[in-house]
């Protein structure tokens, strides 16, 4: 970094950032409850479906106490359909542990938030520059590109000395004053101009100080570990009819999708037809015998490391008394006219709006 104009890295971009951020509702607080919702909302998280959730969440949840008192249940329904659900679990949990240890304030200490639960150096970092105005730095996907860009790192990026480097030069770029403003500016440069694919090089505040852009390698940097093809599982499961009503359970807290609701069954075995696999997964996962009648929709569904055809099938409860033997924590018989009151994984929702045309 030796002869670096920092003190041009820092006032161009708090300056393009002044005339260039989107009027985005979490830029309008110090609330530090309230930042924290929306950078965990962010994670992962296109900012379009945040806007969606945000407001909702918030109105249902305005402080970190009532977040707590909540259930994991109510939590998870106002959380559907806005994915990677273990943020949802991890955000409840945090709003537990503040209200027990600090009276629902988040701490303004970074050991301290980076010890609650969800809460990593990123986050924590986010949390304490704009709500407290702390001078730490943040890393995420969009800084990460640009410093990788502006000084020219053509190593691994996913690599651990490659991270902690980027993690100590976006500290040493951190100005005395206006953090806030420089760390939501690094990450809206990346997120509308320093883009992924295509570049906008000519409208970007620090083009002149670019090193990527001097030798034209915007486009080969940075240097990520290369994406392996997905796996394809087909999964099956069963809208299981007793007596008008329909059989849902819930799946443990941890792990993929927990907590949410779903139609049970399971993953089909080599040689298996999906008949079969759905029979035995009812078996083996609820103790219950069933009937497997017509199919009622295949949906494909893409998760972050694996891909599924989720096939659905209308059933008949035969015999047995149904118990969670393994994959679930809890399940309920209701009519259809309650499911709309239960937290459903993406493939599962898109079943249920076929299930409420074409019934038992």
């Amino acid at each position: 970094m030796a002869g670096f104009q920092a003190k041009a890295f820092q006032r161009r971009l708090i300056r393009w950032f002044e005339e260039n951020r989107r009027d985005l509702p979490w830029r309008h607080t110090r609330n530090p409850y309230r930042i924290l919702v929306s950078e965990i909302m962010l994670q992962q998280t296109q900012v379009a479906t945040v806007l969606k959730y945000y407001p909702r969440f918030l109105k249902r949840f305005p402080t970190a106490q009532k977040l707590a008192a909540a259930s994991r249940d109510e939590v998870m329904k106002a959380w559907e359909g806005l994915g990677y659900y273990s943020r949802a679990h991890n955000l409840h949990r945090l709003a537990g542990s503040v209200v027990h240890a600090y009276g629902g304030r988040i701490p303004s200490d970074p050991v301290l938030l980076s010890s609650r639960p969800g809460v990593g150096r990123y986050t924590a970092g986010a949390v304490l520059s704009m709500a407290f105005g702390r001078r730490v730095p943040v890393l995420d996907g969009n800084v990460i590109r640009v410093l990788a860009r502006v000084f020219r790192i053509t190593d691994n990026v996913d690599e651990t000395e490659t991270r902690n480097r980027l993690w100590l030069l976006a500290e040493s770029l951190l100005p005395g004053r206006r953090i806030r403003a420089f760390n939501e500016g690094l990450m809206e440069l990346g997120a509308r101009v320093c883009r992924a694919r295509q570049p906008s090089c000519p409208s970007c505040p620090l083009s002149r100080l670019c090193g990527a852009c001097a030798h034209a390698l915007q486009n080969e940097l940075p240097i990520r570990k290369p994406r392996r093809p997905l796996p394809h599982v087909d999964v099956t499961a069963g809208v299981i009819w007793k007596n008008g009503r329909l059989l849902i359970t819930r799946r443990p807290p941890k792990g993929l999708l927990g907590g949410l609701w779903e139609f049970p069954g399971g993953k089909r075995e080599r040689g298996e037809t999906l008949s079969d696999c759905l029979t035995r997964e009812i078996r083996e996962e609820l103790g219950i015998r069933i009937t497997v009648g017509r199919r009622l929709v295949s949906v494909k569904h893409a998760y972050s490391h694996f891909k599924i055809t989720l096939h659905v099938f209308h059933c008949r409860y035969r015999s047995g008394r149904v118990r969670c033997l393994s994959g679930c924590d809890a399940y309920r018989w209701i009519s259809v006219d309650r499911i709309g009151r239960y937290a459903f994984p993406g493939a599962d929702r898109k079943a249920i709006e076929l299930l409420k045309e074409d019934p038992e």
